[in-house]
Parts: C-alpha cells; structure tokens; sequence
C-alpha cells in the first residue's frame, strides 16, 4: 500500500483509480491478495506490483478478485503474467473468482481452464491453511 507521506495512511488515488488492494499472510508462504474495485489499463500496474513481488518460490499466492466490478484485457494480463512466474518460481497462483465480471472475462478468453480458478478464498486454500 503506497501512502500520501502524510504518516495518516491514506492511499494514493487519481481520480481515475478505482481500486483497492490489500494483502494478508494466512499462514507460512501463505499470502491472500484482496482486490475490490476496477481492473483496467489505469489501475492493472498496481495490481501486478502487489502481485508479481508476492510470488515466491514454492508459496501459494491467493488473488482475490470477490470484490472486482470490471476485469479488462490488462487484467487479464497481469494473471497471465502471475501464472507465467508462479510456474517459474514453482509456486501455487490460485483465482478467487464470483462474480460475473470476471468470470466472464476468463470464460472468454479461455483463462478460466488454465488459472486455478476457485469460488471462495477457504476453497483455494484447500489443504494450504494452517
């Protein structure tokens, strides 16, 4: 989360930004990454800054897309580019993904066989919660 300098907190948001993105360890190499908001050309660099530095060698990232309104082609791309470097790092990516605009997205494109897509954050983590 980037602050304003301020020491209050507040994050740094453009008028055109509509995103929010928090991060949670649930457990050893365990990390839930939250995202509420748009996923477009405008925000999708945060997203892949706070994703991409959380995948490590053999860890389980978890997104979170439960609270996305709009999933565009740069979000897609930055999913693209997450499984691409969990398969490098020999880590687990998993998609949480409920609601419609962004299961259809992944439906389209095809994405939604190749990430592991699950309905709920406890159903990604399986067997990975301790």
């Amino acid at each position: 989360m980037t602050t304003d300098g301020s020491g209050t907190g507040a994050v740094e948001s453009g008028p055109a930004e509509h995103i929010d993105i928090s991060a949670e360890r649930v457990a050893d190499g365990v990390t839930v990454v939250r995202v509420t908001g748009e996923v477009d050309m405008l925000t999708a660099p945060r997203l892949r800054s706070e994703v991409i530095e959380r995948i490590t060698t053999g860890g389980t990232l978890v997104l979170d897309l439960g609270g996305v309104g709009f999933l565009g082609s740069a979000g897609l791309a930055v999913l693209v580019e997450a499984a691409q470097r969990s398969t490098r790092e020999q880590a687990a990516f998993r998609v949480v993904a409920v609601e419609r605009a962004v299961l259809r997205p992944l439906a389209a494109t095809g994405l939604g066989e190749v990430f592991s897509v699950h309905p709920s954050v406890a159903e990604a983590l399986g067997g990975d919660r301790g």
